[in-house]
């Protein structure tokens, strides 16, 4: 594969970089992703959960907005998160007709724990990979890349 095809036109360092970053955050978030039980949650559903964690209570209408997925596919979902005890649904208090998905305590445990378990192997892989120095510029680069999600 030559550097046109592997980076579109131009081959510039902007293309290359994109294309090298793409790549990277793919294969950093499966290997994450390996961290879980097998048996654990999918991404669309740690996602639901991790932003019920962080934004709180929302309609199943509200996160699938969010998440950019059909009412119906959210429905599924949620129905998986309720199952295992992660989540429960309520009438909102403000509108008796719309329900409100929340957290249960060991939703919240199994985020936080999820969460904890990958910060530890990433801090420590980070640590064992990484120089001081190198570890400087890997925190300079990633003040950096926040600037792309900026508006």
């Amino acid at each position: 594969m030559d550097s046109e095809e592997r980076y579109g036109d131009s081959g510039e360092p902007a293309a290359r970089a994109a294309n090298d970053l793409r790549v990277l955050i793919g294969r950093l978030r499966r290997r994450l992703k390996e961290l879980d039980p097998p048996d654990w949650l999918t991404p669309t559903q740690l996602s639901v959960l991790s932003r019920l964690d962080s934004e709180g209570p929302a309609s199943p209408g509200a996160l699938a907005s969010a998440e950019r997925v059909r009412p119906q596919s959210m429905g599924a979902t949620l129905a998986h998160l309720e199952e295992r005890g992660l989540i429960e649904r309520r009438t909102d208090a403000d509108d008796g007709r719309r329900q409100v998905v929340s957290l249960t305590r060991q939703g919240d445990e199994g985020i936080r724990d999820s969460r904890r378990h990958r910060q530890e192997w990433l801090a420590q892989a980070l640590r064992s990979h990484f120089s001081e120095t190198e570890l400087a510029t890997v925190t300079e680069a990633l003040a950096l890349l926040d600037r792309l999600t900026r508006p």
